[in-house]
């Protein structure tokens, strides 16, 4: 079975570096966790390379979120209206996420 990529127009990218640094890892931590290169995860993270359903699959596992909600980050819509409703949504979500981590450091 192949890996389904997710690719177009999406905010995964950007979710995945959240959801790493949320949990207080560095791209070489989590790379060996994963057990993945740490170039992969720098290429996951900037958008130069796309997140599959096993890169997903392995995130959701090792962090115990839904894959549901990763793939919510990682769907993209034929729609161009629904398209561009979805990224700013997801964009949104994520600015919220970042505010929180951002005040979390600033407390620690």
């Amino acid at each position: 079975m192949f890996p389904y990529v997710f690719w177009e127009k999406t905010v995964i990218n950007r979710a995945l570096r959240l959801i790493r640094q949320m949990h207080d890892l560095q791209q070489v931590e989590l790379a060996e966790k994963l057990n993945i290169s740490k170039t992969y995860i720098i290429e996951l993270e900037s958008g130069k390379k796309p997140a599959d359903s096993i890169i997903i699959e392995k995130y959701a596992t090792h962090f115990n979120i839904p894959t549901s909600t990763l793939i919510f980050f990682s769907e993209s819509l034929t729609n161009k209206k629904s398209s561009r409703f979805k990224t700013a949504f997801g964009n949104k979500t994520l600015d919220a996420f970042e505010r929180i981590l951002g005040n979390e450091k600033k407390k620690k």
